[in-house]
């Protein structure tokens, strides 16, 4: 089993950063991909961005060119720096990881509120 722990959302006006931190924590040697959905209240829960072991990444094109994941594997850490935020970014976090069978995992997730 495998733990994840967030943190770093919060409160932010438009145009401003904020940068999520997940940390695994358990059977890491099973983790694959890792990464990051969002879900704001009356939506499904949709992608943000992914990063492979290796480093290849993947983001939804409503946030390429602001938002930057990266991942430190041996702290078993991925981030989401989040510049020039807005509004519409207002949602509910999730980290996730992928083990090799192709199987989600998530974590709690954390509020991030983007204000006009």
């Amino acid at each position: 089993q495998v733990q994840l722990v967030e943190s770093g959302g919060g409160l932010v006006q438009a145009g401003g950063s904020l940068r999520l931190s997940c940390a695994a924590s358990g059977s890491i040697f099973s983790i694959n991909t890792m990464g990051w959905y969002r879900q704001a209240p009356g939506n499904q829960r949709h992608l943000v961005a992914g990063i492979t072991r290796s480093g290849t990444t993947s983001y939804a094109d409503s946030v390429k060119g602001r938002f930057t994941i990266s991942r430190d594997n041996a702290a078993n850490t991925v981030y989401l720096q989040m510049n020039s935020l807005k509004t519409e970014d207002t949602a509910v976090y999730y980290c996730y990881y992928t083990d090799y069978s192709f199987n989600y995992n998530w974590g709690q997730g954390t509020q991030v509120t983007v204000s006009s």
